[in-house]
């Protein structure tokens, strides 16, 4: 069985993105889940949350998606996460600035991953958040597209923009992509504001949003500078029993499907 692939992506930033793709990943993981994290986004957020310095690196997604190294052996084992991780820092700019000169340039990241991808149950890959050659990459060979959404006025801005993307990509060169879900993330039930988003947001995608919401919670923002996800930071706030929840969610979504 291959595995289920899923692109987190929001060209808007600070939504949460890179927070919830290596919670999920973690969560995934904890449930003895084979996960496999792909950082694929230049500032290195989601490797810098598992705990390893992306300028530190000997090898990274740059190299993978160059073909100048296989996936297999680029890979890090995080100490205490439990999964794999592919992951990157700056010299992922360099791989894109290569990419647009060759010819199937949106396939580099499917050409390196569906030789191991039986290997995993779930993979994960954290996009930039910008309409790029890289997320184009990831967009191309994911089963679904997961996309946070924090409940603010500007919400729903942009998000014309990547469901066009979605169509296209579906329509050209991945028909198997669909939307995954919509997660409110950074949710803050005493406001207002939230809360009328959200309806909105319901109004538009219905099921399609998970009913899980993911808390505005300090514990989320503290454990990336501890190098972990919050679900080791702290299993028992609120932060990761969401995520938790969110991760089950997604697995009885897909024993439907």
């Amino acid at each position: 069985m291959t595995a289920r692939i899923i692109a987190v992506a929001n060209q808007k930033g600070g939504v949460g993105k890179t927070t919830t793709c290596v919670n999920l990943a973690a969560a995934f993981a904890s449930m003895r889940k084979r996960v496999l994290l792909i950082d694929l986004d230049p500032q290195g957020n989601a490797t810098t949350g598992c705990g390893i310095e992306p300028r530190k690196l000997m090898a990274s997604a740059c190299e993978v998606l160059m073909g100048e190294r296989g996936l297999s052996d680029t890979v890090l084992k995080p100490e205490s996460l439990g999964l794999d991780l592919l992951p990157a820092n700056g010299d992922l700019t360099a791989a894109e600035m290569f990419l647009m000169q060759e010819d199937q340039r949106e396939f580099a990241l499917k050409r390196a991953l569906d030789p191991v991808s039986d290997q995993y149950d779930w993979v994960f890959i954290d996009c930039p958040p910008s309409l790029n050659m890289l997320t184009l990459n990831a967009l191309s060979i994911a089963n679904g597209l997961l996309i946070p959404m924090q409940c603010e006025y500007y919400a729903l801005e942009g998000l014309t923009a990547l469901l066009n993307t979605v169509e296209q990509v579906r329509a050209s060169i991945n028909p198997d992509l669909k939307i995954e879900g919509l997660v409110r993330t950074m949710y803050d039930s005493r406001n207002n504001l939230s809360g009328a988003v959200s309806d909105q947001l319901i109004e538009n995608f219905g099921d399609r949003v998970y009913r899980t919401l993911i808390p505005r919670n300090v514990r989320i923002a503290e454990s990336p500078s501890y190098g972990v996800p919050v679900l080791l930071y702290d299993p028992n706030c609120q932060g990761s029993v969401a995520y938790k929840a969110l991760a089950g969610e997604m697995l009885r979504r897909n024993a439907q499907t």
